[in-house]
């Protein structure tokens, strides 16, 4: 995986990305309505504040992230729609202003992290690198939700490869959350890069594969796609198991589109 600088910078770059597209928006289209159920625009880019001012309080208060953990544990199924429904209700000129704000003070914050230090999170605490990086797959991911609502097709980037990383290591994370046992044996994961290179993790001689599309599987474990839709194939019993419960995200099994 990419080092903390580079995975900072991808962030930047998705968020601003992503800020383009709304940026531009009449205050009505906020409240366009996108793929995710009950939630608009404004749902969206609100979910994103609030998860990066959650993310910067585990950077620069543990004690206040914990007090946010307290809170989110009486009502641990609701409080993420709960904290969406009260953003998407700020007008949009002050919510996008909070979220450029909020964003840039995470993305400085996470590059002073030292090295070794795990931030806490609701799941296992994490390093600076992998909460970067979750916090570039959730952006991509709501953003594709955006990009949707709008009818707007994304190039995909190289940025892709840390999303695709999270989807590969939270393989037995998707099976446990499922009631499943994980299986024993590592898959090979072979992915097309968007600019035709291969991308790859596990063994070259495992016995069990997942090939395809690097946007297409970054599809399937954000559950953003349905896999009959994906150009990605499993070579296996158990390969083929783990796809349609993938999940990259933290939390109960998703939903799916």
């Amino acid at each position: 995986m990419a080092d903390l600088q580079q995975i900072v910078e991808d962030l930047r770059a998705e968020s601003d990305e992503l800020d383009a597209l709304v940026a531009p928006l009449a205050d009505d289209r906020w409240t366009t309505p996108t793929p995710a159920a009950g939630w608009s625009i404004a749902h969206q880019i609100g979910h994103l504040l609030w998860t990066d001012r959650v993310a910067l309080l585990a950077v620069t208060d543990e004690a206040a992230f914990a007090d946010v953990v307290q809170t989110a544990g009486a009502d641990p199924l609701g409080f993420v729609d709960t904290a969406a429904d009260e953003l998407a209700a700020v007008a949009p000129g002050e919510l996008l202003a909070d979220w450029r704000r909020t964003r840039a003070r995470l993305h400085d914050a996470l590059l002073t992290v030292s090295d070794g230090r795990k931030l806490p999170w609701f799941g296992p605490p994490m390093s600076a690198s992998s909460m970067a990086t979750a916090r570039l797959m959730e952006t991509w991911a709501h953003g594709l939700d955006v990009a949707d609502a709008l009818g707007v097709a994304r190039p995909p980037t190289a940025r892709l490869r840390s999303i695709a990383h999270i989807g590969v290591r939270t393989r037995d994370f998707a099976f446990v959350v499922n009631g499943l046992q994980p299986p024993r044996e590592t898959f090979r994961v072979e992915l097309r890069a968007p600019d035709g290179d291969l991308w790859s993790w596990g063994p070259d001689d495992a016995a069990q594969r997942v090939t395809g599309s690097a946007e297409d599987f970054c599809c399937l474990v954000t559950q953003r796609r349905p896999l009959r839709e994906l150009d990605i194939k499993a070579d296996g019993d158990d390969a083929a198991r783990w796809l349609p419960i993938a999940q990259a995200f933290a939390g109960p099994p998703g939903s799916g589109r």
